[in-house]
């Protein structure tokens, strides 16, 4: 029995006699970013810098992003999602710390900032009340840049970062602040809310932005009572012209503030300062006058809180009672629902980046960005944010000065 051969075209066979072309490595352009995802161990953190969504964008473009194994887990992303969106998984701590650009959403441990190296540049927020001067000098030591979060603005001169997470904390604040009220949480075991026959929950919110905006809206929602102070008036107005509906609003005196201890159950703290600390709003003198069981939610605790009695705690331990009243003081407080907050932040670090690419970099789109430079609190050793310098007795300079000198 002849085998039948199938016959080859010409065209598949002669092709392996002709001289092929070398081929050569693709010279990466120096625009492209080296980016770094450290997973978080401070403060129960659960959000990440970036999402897989836009971890593919960014690699897509041509940059290059490292994510440490279970960087993402706590925001229910798996280190499959980040390798298949284009991602490098790292084994160790130390090699998430190699890249050029670190991206973390809690400030770094004195360890990690062992692991810095000069002319890194480290974005991440700053939580005042854990800040130290030897803090600084490790920074400065290590010669970084580092910028932070809360501080960096967009071009309308808005705080971006502060602005979508504030959006988050403002509700997550209101809910919260439901389920402390309730009798298993020691609270006065009243509802957050209004029913037939029975009064409102009265909640005061200090702070007319964008938390005190959305706290609200949660709020009268639920049916509370909501009254809000502010200094600002033109922001009172805008409040109320969002919210669509009338509302007591006042500015911040303390006679009127007084007047609210012995009826509000609520008081939520969502002043937020553009550089340095907040103030501190209510007396502990004041605290001391509210009805036992009532609670103070302080969203402004990682810039110092605006309540005298404001100590920072965390999600494993997230409350503590002084003078009867509930307080709950967590700074990164959108960890909670870390999926929603993580692609909040994805998505403004995310652009941030893309646009450095046109820039030149991150250190030419600092040159040329006022709002980026408005972030950077370290830079090459020199302490750059003023509120700090005096705040710790540190030497500042003017970051403008040093970028005109090519520091």
């Amino acid at each position: 029995m002849t085998k039948k051969t199938i016959p080859i075209p010409d065209s598949l066979s002669k092709g392996q006699y002709l001289t092929q072309e070398e081929m050569l490595a693709v010279k990466t352009s120096a625009n492209k970013l080296f980016i770094g995802i450290p997973k978080e161990t401070l403060f129960q953190e659960n959000r990440i810098a970036l999402t897989p969504s836009s971890v593919a964008t960014l690699v897509a473009q041509g940059h290059r992003v490292v994510v440490e194994k279970g960087a993402g887990l706590p925001s229910n992303f798996s280190d499959h999602d980040f390798s298949e969106a284009g991602a490098d998984i790292a084994y160790s701590h130390e090699q998430v710390f190699k890249s050029h650009i670190l991206l973390k959403v809690a400030p770094p441990t004195l360890e990690e900032i062992d692991l810095l190296q000069p002319d890194q540049i480290l974005i991440s927020p700053i939580h005042l009340p854990t800040l130290t001067p030897e803090y600084i000098y490790r920074l400065r030591q290590k010669r970084v840049i580092a910028l932070a979060m809360e501080y960096i603005q967009d071009k309308s001169g808005y705080f971006p970062i502060v602005r979508t997470l504030s959006e988050i904390a403002g509700i997550s604040a209101v809910l919260t602040a439901a389920e402390l009220l309730t009798n298993g949480n020691k609270g006065s075991g009243v509802l957050l809310g209004g029913i037939a026959g029975v009064p409102p929950t009265k909640i005061v919110i200090l702070g007319a932005g964008v938390v005190g905006e959305f706290a609200a809206r949660a709020a009268i929602g639920l049916g509370a009572e909501v009254r809000v102070f502010d200094n600002k008036i033109y922001k009172l107005k805008r409040l109320q012209a969002k919210i669509n509906q009338r509302l007591y609003t006042s500015s911040i005196v303390p006679k009127y503030l007084e007047r609210e201890m012995d009826t509000a159950q609520v008081f939520i703290g969502a002043i937020h300062s553009k550089e340095g600390r907040t103030p501190v709003i209510i007396s502990e003198d004041m605290v001391s006058k509210m009805r036992p069981g009532s609670v103070i939610i302080d969203i402004s605790i990682d810039q110092g809180g605006c309540f005298a009695t404001s100590e920072m705690t965390s999600h494993s331990k997230p409350t503590f009672i002084k003078h009867d009243v509930i307080h709950y003081c967590v700074p990164n407080i959108t960890s909670k629902v870390s999926r929603t907050a993580s692609s909040a932040i994805s998505n403004i670090m995310a652009p941030l980046l893309l646009e450095a690419e046109q820039y030149g970099g991150i250190i030419s789109f600092i040159e040329k960005s006022p709002g980026l430079r408005h972030g950077v609190y370290t830079y090459k050793g020199c302490l750059t944010n003023q509120y700090l310098g005096n705040r710790f007795q540190i030497k500042s300079t003017n970051l403008d000065l040093l970028l005109t000198t090519k520091f």
